[in-house]
């Protein structure tokens, strides 16, 4: 828009579509029309008009620019439009001329309060509008940014005039970067949360508890069964244990009668879970009917329970790793929760991948766990036999499922002269190799105990053993050697906790017992500590299980050991030990072996 003239009238350009140059006598408002190629509406006398050849210039500019460009007046109403508005719009230029920008594109959020108040404070201003227009587009939403600044003539507003840049591509591509930067955000968090702990059952209700808090109103995670713990059903339908559940408080009773975590569910061929596994990808099912949610279902009978929960919305996801299926994760929506989307699946994609990693980590280790635990457990069952003047007792406690078996031992072996040998022992290490070698150091230690009669020397002869045999893991080792007729105890130790002495009255002591090296070295020197035992003490040996905690001092741990008041047989102390001072989810193996002699010493 262009003026020149003198006071007493001049011409107004608008260059557009229909380009009309009124020529407005301020005194009568007599207008002459000269028909161009843009579109303009008159209005009051207060235009002037520059040269042709500058107003040729100017109205290639606005014909031809990428931007959108407009002019309203103060009431809204288009007074001009050039031909990149009008296609944007979807309404050719002279149809635009008189209407507000709402009667022109309805469907757009204009920001008409942005407009109104650059009209009252004249102040120019950016703005994105939003919506669809008129004009056809296969986007989901439109974009536009949009500069305004107000026209005036002799200080009084008459119009504004706007110049739109579309940026949907843009806000679509940075959209995508946020939803991409919240996808990472949200699997940092999952990894910091799922997979804390090798058990698999933990791992499976961390994943539940996730993706109730950041994506679904109820969650069950469940996963095929361990071969041989559960009937396989014979009707073709898909058995899975629910290993974990979770919900948002309002759904929680209404979910009770579906089943719990740790019972079995039977699938019916079709149902969703088993589509889910066959295909192997995101099943959605958004507001079944009755029919259709009896085939989707486990089975027919569960459609009232989800209608009386007021579950509209079903997203299953496979749990697959390192190319096997490890089960399924289940996400329900109810109430006024939105539905299901794709989006929603590729989040829930995201995450169960993640998590069937740590839940096929924690199923392997669990396999080798059992495995250990009972290849342990076969090579403790039998220790040797004590003397029948000694009432011995024996415990062995594996790690918690969280970590790795190790390779704690015991052992009795009855000597000459009535006297009878006590060890217990700790190889270094984990796993099946730690259990494998626990069993060796206990052969080795029969052997050599029946040619050296002091600990001491069972210990020199013992280390010597397995650093020529090229021994891999180290071990300690604490023996004593029981003498019920002398009313003796001769101790050594080889890098091991001491011995605790449980006195008759009560009272409780470790035995200061010089600890030497581990043995496996080399180059290990053993000295051996004679103490009285009397008929009611009870002699206690121990692994480091018992007593060391991450987050607490040993001495600490000790010092409650020696808190215990025991007078009772040695199966009850270790009764005691266990309810007391052990953890209850110990991060190491715990072995204890208590004796007592049963008759008096020789006179």
């Amino acid at each position: 828009m262009w003026r020149y003239g003198g006071d007493g009238g001049g011409f107004l350009a608008f260059p557009g579509a229909v380009t009309r140059w009124l020529w407005c006598d301020a005194d009568v408002g007599q207008q002459v029309r000269h028909e161009g190629e843009g579109a303009w509406e008159g209005g009051p006398a207060f235009w002037d008009a520059w040269s042709a050849q500058v107003q040729e210039l100017l109205g290639q500019i606005l014909d031809g620019t990428p931007a959108a460009v407009g002019v309203l007046d103060t009431e809204l109403r288009y007074r001009y439009v050039n031909p990149t508005l009008a296609r944007m719009n979807g309404v050719p230029a002279d149809k635009h001329l008189g209407r507000t920008v709402a009667e022109i594109v309805p469907d757009v959020e204009a920001r008409e309060d942005v407009l109104h108040t650059v009209v009252a404070d004249g102040i120019a201003r950016e703005t994105v509008s939003s919506g669809h227009t008129r004009a056809d587009s296969p986007l989901e939403r439109r974009y536009w940014h949009g500069a305004y600044h107000r026209l005036e003539q002799g200080g009084r507003p008459v119009g504004i005039v706007g110049i739109l840049l579309e940026i949907s591509a843009a806000r679509h591509e940075q959209r995508e970067l946020e939803r991409a930067r919240e996808r990472l955000a949200l699997l940092d968090e999952a990894a910091t949360r799922i997979g804390t702990t090798l058990d698999m059952d933990t791992t499976c209700q961390e994943l539940a508890e996730f993706l109730v808090e950041m994506l679904a109103d109820a969650a069950t995670v469940e996963v095929f069964p361990e071969h041989g713990t559960s009937r396989v059903p014979r009707d073709g339908s898909l058995r899975l244990r629910r290993a974990a559940m979770a919900s948002v408080p309002e759904l929680e009773v209404a979910l009770r009668p579906l089943g719990v975590p740790g019972t079995y569910v039977d699938y019916q061929p079709g149902s969703s879970i088993p589509r889910c596994l066959q295909t192997r990808q995101p099943v959605i099912d958004n507001v079944p009917d009755d029919a259709e949610l009896g085939r989707v279902a486990p089975g027919a009978g569960r459609v009232a329970a989800y209608r009386a929960a007021g579950i509209h919305s079903a997203l299953i996801v496979p749990l697959t790793a390192r190319g096997h299926d490890v089960g399924t994760v289940s996400m329900v929506r109810a109430g006024t929760s939105p539905l299901f989307d794709e989006a929603d699946a590729v989040i829930a994609q995201d995450l169960a991948g993640r998590a069937a990693i740590s839940l096929d980590n924690a199923r392997r280790y669990t396999a080798e766990h059992n495995a250990v635990v009972q290849l342990q457990r076969a090579l403790l069952a039998e220790p040797g036999r004590p003397h029948p003047d000694l009432d011995v007792a024996y415990h062995y406690r594996p790690a918690g499922r969280g970590v790795l078996v190790g390779g704690d031992w015991f052992e009795t072996v009855a000597l000459d002269r009535g006297r009878t040998l006590l060890a217990v022992g700790d190889v270094m290490g984990h796993g099946i190799q730690a259990a494998a070698a626990m069993s060796r150091y206990q052969a080795m230690l029969r052997v050599v105990a029946a040619r050296e009669p002091r600990p001491d020397r069972i210990l020199v002869e013992l280390d010597h053993l397995l650093h020529t045999t090229g021994a891999e893991r180290p071990a300690t080792c604490v023996i004593a050697v029981a003498d019920p007729a002398e009313g003796t105890c001769m101790c050594a130790s080889a890098g091991h906790l001491p011995p605790v002495m449980f006195g008759p009255d009560g009272q409780s002591a470790f035995l200061p017992v010089a600890p030497g090296p581990p043995l496996g070295t080399g180059h290990g020197r053993y000295t051996s500590l004679t103490v009285p035992w009397e008929r009611d003490a009870t002699l206690l040996l121990y692994t480091d299980g018992l007593v060391e905690r991450r987050h607490e001092d040993i001495d600490a741990s000790l010092a409650r050991l020696t808190r215990i008041h025991a007078g009772t047989a040695p199966a009850d102390l270790i009764g005691q030990v266990l309810a007391r001072v052990a953890p209850d989810d110990p991060e190491d193996d715990i072995a204890l072996l208590a004796a007592r002699p049963t008759r008096q010493r020789s006179a």
